[in-house]
């Protein structure tokens, strides 16, 4: 991690969320706004036009100069839970974070964004992604099964009843569809681990 290179990190996550785009808008058109790929697309796109600002600074600099470009430019109500999330890892993490360091910030910013959303485990949000993730990092999983491990956790919100959000007004015809911040999530974290497994 101490070698960690921010910048193609970012490029990175840009372009996965701009290659998926509009299967997110799709299923957050089933469920919600319809504005999730949009929103997220241009919230990375804000990052990575400022990644080599970004990628100079400290690592917890950086990552809360992130949360905060995500606050301001993803926008609904993604652009404060993806920020905070980044915001409060910031925080937490060390500039040269080990795998102890990584996890315990990681678990602080999941609290962080459970707080802002006011939701918790099990109510079909990016949590029930965030959570099993964490758990995979505690349990010392390779970066592929992390991976693997994100993907299913999104899949599993289909057959969930939709607690909080837009989503939630739909009750019952809320199940059967994946969550959008769900399914981002588990993009990033796959993106994020290949290329951090990737990095020289």
């Amino acid at each position: 991690m101490a070698a960690l290179n921010l910048a193609r990190l970012i490029a990175a996550a840009a372009n996965t969320i701009a290659a998926h785009a509009e299967e997110l808008t799709a299923l957050d058109q089933a469920i919600g706004d319809g504005d999730h790929g949009l929103n997220m697309k241009r919230g990375f796109e804000a990052v990575r036009a400022e990644a080599e600002a970004f990628s100079v600074k400290p690592l917890p600099d950086a990552l809360k100069a992130i949360g905060t470009k995500l606050v301001m430019t993803v926008g609904g109500a993604s652009g404060p839970l993806f920020g905070t999330l980044f915001l409060a890892l910031g925080k937490e993490i060390s500039a040269a974070p080990d795998r102890a360091n990584l996890t315990a910030a990681f678990g602080k910013a999941i609290g962080a964004v459970a707080a802002r959303g006011k939701s918790q485990i099990g109510q079909k949000t990016m949590l029930d992604v965030l959570q099993p993730v964490h758990d995979a990092l505690l349990q010392g999983r390779t970066a592929p099964e992390i991976a693997d491990i994100a993907d299913a956790a999104a899949e599993a919100t289909v057959p969930m009843k939709a607690l909080r959000g837009r989503a939630s007004f739909l009750g019952d015809r809320s199940i059967g569809h994946m969550d959008a911040g769900a399914r981002s999530t588990a993009l990033l974290v796959r993106t994020i681990v290949e290329t951090l497994e990737g990095q020289p």
